[in-house]
C-alpha cells in the first residue's frame, strides 16, 4: 500500500502576518491529501487561538477521522503541543516526555495505526516529536525516545517512522538515526545538511528542520516541499510530504 505523511509544524496557526487563521492551515492540508498529518505547535484552550482545540478543528476541516493530542508545554491558559490526525484507525497512543530540568517542556506523540489488508505489517508505529532549540538538549531528548519502551519494544525488521521538527539546524541527528538506529532520511536529498530539503523559515527557507525518518519493510517514493503561495504566510514552517510505499 502507499502512504502520503506530511510533517508541518503550524506555529499554532498564526502566520509570519500574526494573523490567527486556520484555515490556511487547513487549506495546506487539504492540497497534499496526506493519509497522516504530523502537526506540532498545536494549540488547545489557548486565548491566542480563540481557546479551541486545534487539534480537533483542523481534524474536522480536514475530515481526518482519527486524531491524537499530546499537549506538552502549559501557558497561562491553556497548553500546545504535537497532535497527528490520521485516516485509518489509532490503535495505540501515549505522549513521550521528553523534557530535560531547566528546559522548556517537550515532548513525543506515539501513535500506531491500524493498517488496511495489504500493507507490509497490520500496524505502523509512529512518533511525532519536536525537539528542544540547544544542540546540547537534542542529542539527549533523542536518547530519551529511543529508550521509552514504545520504541525499545520495536524489531528493527518492523515498518516504523519517526518525524516532526527537530530544531538540528545543521542535521547533527541525522548519523543518530541514520547510522545508529537504522533509518532513512526521507527528507533528504543526499548526506549533509545542505541537501536536505529546506522548510525554515518559510517565505524564504534555509535551513531543513522538518524531517521524517523511516524503517524497516517501507519504500520511500519521493520527498518534498510545499510550494503553495499560502504556505509562505500561514506558518513560519512549510510542511514536508513524503510518500512511502509499505
Amino acid at each position: 500500500m502507499n502512504l502520503r505523511i506530511l510533517s508541518y509544524n503550524i506555529h499554532r496557526a498564526i502566520g509570519v502576518d500574526r494573523r490567527f487563521y486556520p484555515e490556511r492551515i487547513a487549506k495546506v492540508l487539504a492540497h497534499h491529501d496526506a493519509d497522516l498529518v504530523l502537526l506540532q505547535e498545536v494549540d488547545a484552550g489557548a486565548p491566542r487561538s480563540r481557546e479551541l482545540n486545534l487539534a480537533r478543528e483542523l481534524a474536522k476541516l480536514g475530515d481526518y477521522p482519527y486524531y491524537a493530542v499530546g499537549l506538552n508545554v502549559q501557558l497561562r491558559k491553556g497548553m500546545y503541543g504535537n497532535a497527528t490526525l490520521s485516516r485509518y484507525p489509532i490503535a495505540r497512543e501515549r505522549n513521550i516526555d521528553l523534557t530535560l530540568d531547566g528546559r522548556k517542556a517537550r515532548g513525543c506523540l506515539f501513535t500506531e495505526l491500524e493498517l488496511p489488508a495489504g500493507a507490509a505489517a497490520p500496524l505502523l508505529p509512529v512518533f511525532n516529536l519536536h525537539l528542544g532549540l540547544s544542540f546540547k538538549e537534542r542529542p539527549q531528548q533523542v536518547g530519551r525516545l529511543v529508550r521509552a519502551p514504545e520504541f525499545t519494544s520495536l524489531s528493527k525488521d518492523a515498518p516504523c517512522v519517526v518525524a516532526g521538527d527537530f530544531n538540528d539546524w545543521w542535521t547533527r541527528l541525522a548519523p543518530l538515526f541514520t547510522e545508529a538506529l537504522g533509518f532513512v532520511c526521507a527528507t533528504n536529498h543526499g548526506v549533509g545538511y545542505q541537501n536536505a530539503i529546506l522548510t525554515y523559515p518559510s517565505f524564504s527557507p534555509t535551513t531543513g528542520l522538518d524531517k521524517v525518518f523511516c524503517r524497516g519493510p517501507i519504500t520511500i517514493l519521493s520527498g518534498k516541499r510545499c510550494r503553495l503561495r499560502i504556505s509562505k504566510v500561514a506558518s513560519d514552517h512549510l510542511p514536508v510530504i513524503v510518500d512511502l510505499q509499505l
